[in-house]
């Protein structure tokens, strides 16, 4: 499925030259990674395509599969301020965001409230366990998430740029936890599924991770290179039908869009995904053509983001859960049937 769409250049040298450096600096960050973390390629790339648009994202995968030191390491690597913040039932918003506090000064003895920051004041935040935590607390994340900023007794503090939020989950564990609303799902870019290595790479795993490993991380990209590469990755031009295409497949998921919506998305699906996924499709799959060196977004490039774009966007019904369909599973279907437009369009 795609179709001959030839290579269209940036607007000048200093494009392709910051596009050959985000292509280089992809290749390095991964080389660091590669001192801790063992195998998850696919992983890898989603988390690393998300810091290259400026998304958040969701790690998805039970306990012990690395996935907070696989964040605290991309933020080693790219000399960030990091946070990590353990999601529990008792945390309160303010834990999250900071709040103000009564201080005297030394000299004059006056009390005054001063704001603290939280633990949100961080180029990189790791919300662990985020469904573990009432939606009061989880709502914290969602003014940080979208606008870069949190507000606190009235008063807006911006956050420090480059800002990211990834968060994990454990899927297996239900007992305690809070789904998190369609609203903060919708805020995550990719929803990133981990799952277990292979033997080989499992046992690397133990045999790299039982000795005296300290790793020095070299900073070959830095969040100034961040800001640029997000700025880049929204030149990259997208033809017309290309468009179409992740438009068209976000608007089958819904099942009440107006047009010839397939049988299994009335039947199993209760709500599609927003305006929101088709922006990430493009945006991801802008990031995904730069990395590989190219100038210009495939289908193939909208369909390889599908699954991590859509699966969390989805909400299945009572049909869909007693048959055993998956997100997932539906996700495949949408793609074998999405059309694909004709280059005249």
């Amino acid at each position: 499925m795609s179709e001959a769409i030839g290579a269209v250049q940036l607007d000048d040298a200093n494009d392709v030259a910051l596009a050959d450096k985000l292509t280089n600096g992809r290749e390095q960050m991964i080389s660091e990674l590669r001192k801790l973390i063992v195998g998850q390629e696919e992983v890898i790339e989603q988390v690393l395509l998300s810091l290259f648009v400026g998304g958040n994202s969701l790690l998805i995968g039970v306990p012990g599969l690395a996935k907070t030191l696989l964040i605290h390491s991309i933020a080693q690597v790219v000399d960030l301020n990091f946070s990590r913040i353990q999601f529990t039932p008792d945390l309160m918003p303010s834990d999250i965001t900071g709040t103000d506090i009564i201080q005297e000064d030394a000299d004059t003895g006056q009390r005054s409230m001063v704001f603290a920051p939280g633990p949100i004041f961080s180029n990189i935040v790791l919300a662990d366990e985020i469904n573990r935590t009432p939606p009061k607390t989880q709502a914290a994340l969602l003014e940080a998430m979208q606008e870069h900023r949190v507000t606190v007794q009235g008063r807006t503090y911006t956050l420090e740029e480059p800002f990211y939020v990834f968060a994990t989950q454990n899927p297996i564990e239900l007992e305690g936890t809070y789904p998190l609303p369609e609203a903060q799902l919708d805020r995550f870019m990719f929803e990133i599924a981990i799952n277990h290595l292979n033997e080989e790479d499992e046992l690397e795993v133990i045999r790299s991770t039982t000795g005296n490993q300290k790793p020095e991380f070299s900073h070959a990209v830095t969040g100034p290179d961040l800001l640029a590469f997000q700025e880049l990755v929204r030149r990259v031009p997208v033809s017309e039908s290309v468009l179409r295409y992740a438009v068209g497949l976000v608007r089958l998921t819904r099942p009440d869009s107006p047009g010839d919506v397939p049988d299994f998305v009335k039947k199993w699906i209760a709500y599609g995904a927003s305006p929101r996924a088709a922006q990430y499709l493009v945006l991801g799959s802008k990031a995904r053509a730069l990395t590989e060196g190219r100038y210009h977004v495939t289908f193939e490039d909208i369909q390889a983001l599908a699954h991590p774009v859509l699966r969390h966007r989805i909400l299945t019904n009572f049909h869909a859960e007693s048959e055993g369909k998956t997100t997932s599973a539906l996700v495949d279907m949408l793609l074998e049937q999405a059309p694909i437009p004709s280059s005249g369009m």
